[in-house]
């Protein structure tokens, strides 16, 4: 956002994996007004003049083969986040030097990749966690475009990327309220999915429910049912939470009385409402919804694939993806509601 270069991150595969690759989006929030996107661009997440050099792969971006088993040899690539946007807007403010380039980056990006190697890969996969989970289901289909015409098997993968519309404690939309100023103050609207954006809102079409059932290239949702940064952020914000009610639930769920539960239960019924409806009947889709107090799962060794992992039906996450990217089982796997699952590295 401050004009400086995009950026990446990569592992080149070796052996078998050569002409494979794994190319995630960074996650890490958005800014919603010129204001916060200008504090924003003094920080990693707005310059790669403050990024690291170097960052440790972990989880699915991996070369260990026991953390990894099925990904480690392919080519591994970080596309950082400094767009503040989910590498979705397109715009320039010029009072304050802000530069709102998100979808400019996204597409020189994966440019670049193609002329480095990409371009003659047989398998792909588009991946991101949380805001690059959404950025993950944004892209989708742009993604796949790259690969018109070839045999490649391109496909998505978003982690803790599903963030929904839902109402607040208060009855209000604090999410839907920030993310039309995210979509307002970097144009979105021009980027978005054009099937949605012809029938909805821009503000809506930002939100994955409103999109995930026209993507055309098969995408995997991963997510918890109890996506902490929603349920902090989203559901029983500070600002909805008027009397404090929610503070020690939010911090511990063991803390949540009866009624809080039940709001919590049904922000999970809304969640895998979505996920059964238009979204699952796409043949090549996946999912993979576990009942567990937490956002993000697939870059941390301790849920992708250690001992003791989260499972639903004994299947590990890096199993269900896997199972899922190379057609050996169908994967549609929704947990049963909290507290069933023992599996779960909870944070609250």
């Amino acid at each position: 956002m401050d004009g400086t270069p995009p950026a990446y991150h990569m592992d080149p595969g070796s052996g078998a994996g050569k002409k494979s690759w794994i190319v995630n989006l960074e996650g890490g929030g958005w800014c919603e007004s010129v204001t916060a996107c200008m504090y924003r661009k003094g920080s990693r997440l707005g310059s790669s003049n403050l990024m690291e050099r170097q960052l440790e792969f972990r989880g699915i971006l991996s070369s260990n083969p026991a953390e990894n088993p099925d990904f480690y040899s392919w080519n591994r690539v970080m596309i950082r986040y400094c767009d503040g946007a989910s590498f979705a807007g397109e715009g320039y403010d010029a009072g304050s030097r802000v530069y709102f380039r998100g979808q400019r980056i996204f597409n020189a990006a994966i440019q670049h990749l193609l002329s480095i190697g990409m371009s003659s890969a047989d398998q792909v996969l588009l991946a991101g966690g949380s805001a690059g989970g959404l950025s993950a289901i944004l892209h989708c289909d742009q993604f796949g475009a790259f690969f018109a015409g070839r045999s490649t098997t391109v496909k998505c993968l978003a982690d803790a990327g599903l963030f929904l519309d839902a109402v607040d404690v208060a009855g209000g939309h604090t999410l839907r309220s920030y993310f039309g100023g995210v979509v307002a103050t970097h144009r979105v609207a021009q980027t978005l999915p054009r099937s949605c954006t012809g029938h909805l809102d821009a503000t809506s079409c930002f939100f994955p429910q409103n999109i995930i059932g026209s993507i055309k290239t098969p995408i995997f949702l991963l997510n918890a049912a109890y996506d902490t940064w929603q349920i902090h952020e989203s559901l029983a914000p500070d600002v909805a939470d008027h009397g404090g009610a929610w503070r020690a639930c939010k911090s511990n769920r063991l803390a949540c009385n009866a009624s809080q539960m039940k709001v919590l239960q049904a922000f999970r019924e809304q969640m895998v409402g979505i996920v059964e409806g238009a979204f699952s009947r796409s043949k090549g889709n996946g999912f993979f919804i576990n009942s567990c107090f937490t956002h993000g799962q697939s870059k941390v060794p301790a849920t992708w694939n250690a001992n003791g992992s989260p499972t639903i039906h004994n299947k590990s996450i890096a199993k269900s993806v896997s199972d899922w990217y190379f057609g050996r089982a169908e994967v549609r796997a929704i947990d049963c509601p909290y507290p069933c699952d023992h599996t779960c590295h909870n944070d609250i």
